[in-house]
């Protein structure tokens, strides 16, 4: 026979319980770090992110008091690293450091093993204009004038740094808003994409404005607008697309996530972190001399514009007929 007495002990062990079930994640955030954290980087080293990201890196381990081992892991367009931080224990001790390529995947492959539910956003660090470009045997100086050139050759060539990448599906969206037919040619990256412009193999171009920049000042190719919201510090006196098409605006970003169901308070760790290495000096002026905008926004913030991005960059995808390759 049950008495009161042992069911008002066995209540008070049940709140006993609860309580230490629901104080978990604390406990853990303030034990949080406790051995290192690994980071993410879906790409090949010595690229602009993996640079960038092992910067950041080092900056947050002298902070947290842990090391971060930085990971490369190319391949799949990004697909294989990005997939192991989907997949990981919720804990924030696995971070992954990617391109706006994240926002394009779904779209882009019919078959991802990961879903974009499956991360948490911390922040949004970066962000690289696109510059649109051409050959200076082009004869168009300004954004209506190459539009104007276009219609009249039915199109013109313009180089990617390949199919399916934010610089091909910027150009889908010229097309798409000048009513224009420019022909995508995708090389494999950034190097072979200007060896063709400055060879005159392509017309134009849509490189990120810290490839193009150098370019430009020494006047071997022509900087016609930027793809940005704003104009570009690093293309001085160049205008943006949206000046004449209202709107318009892509770049390529950088950003941090982490496993979705991680902890609040780890969460807000990691937010705090992130932030902190943003603002030392010696990623800022990186940031700057790549011709980024240095953003550092809230992990909600960060969602929306990654909500934004992916329907966005999911009808230029199925506009552009675009497959993996």
């Amino acid at each position: 026979m049950i008495t009161n007495a042992k069911r008002t002990a066995a209540m008070r062990i049940s709140c006993a319980l609860f309580s230490l079930v629901a104080a978990a994640p604390a406990l853990h955030a303030q034990n949080y770090p406790s051995k290192p954290l690994r980071l993410i980087v879906p790409f090949a080293p010595g690229g602009g992110n993996d640079v960038l990201g092992r910067m950041f890196s080092l900056r947050m381990s002298e902070s947290m008091g842990q090391s971060i081992i930085v990971d490369n892991r190319p391949g799949g367009g990004g697909n294989i690293g990005t997939e192991m931080v989907a997949h990981a224990p919720a804990d924030g001790y696995m971070l992954l450091y990617t391109t706006n390529s994240f926002a394009i995947g779904p779209a882009l492959y019919p078959k991802l093993g990961y879903s974009i539910k499956e991360f948490a956003p911390l922040s949004l660090v970066a962000s690289f204009p696109i510059a649109i470009i051409t050959h200076p045997s082009v004869p168009a100086k300004n954004i209506r004038e190459l539009i104007t050139l276009a219609k009249s050759r039915d199109g013109l060539n313009y180089g990617s740094t390949g199919t399916g990448s934010a610089n091909h599906l910027t150009g889908v969206l010229l097309n798409n808003v000048a009513g224009i037919n420019n022909t995508h040619v995708p090389y494999k990256g950034a190097g072979p994409m200007m060896i063709a412009i400055l060879s005159g193999e392509v017309e134009m171009a849509t490189p990120t404005v810290f490839t193009a920049a150098p370019y430009v000042r020494s006047g071997r190719l022509r900087a016609i607008a930027v793809t940005s919201a704003k104009p570009s510090a690093s293309l001085p006196g160049v205008p943006t697309v949206a000046s004449v098409y209202p709107g318009f605006d892509t770049n390529v970003w950088h950003g941090y996530f982490t496993t979705a169901g991680t902890p609040a308070p780890v969460i807000a760790v990691l937010h705090r972190e992130i932030i902190k290495a943003l603002n030392a000096s010696e990623i800022k002026e990186a940031l700057v001399t790549g011709g980024a905008e240095t953003i550092g926004n809230t992990p909600a913030e960060f969602a929306a514009i990654l909500a934004t991005d992916v329907d966005k960059y999911a009808k230029l995808v199925k506009i552009s007929g675009a497959k993996a390759d």
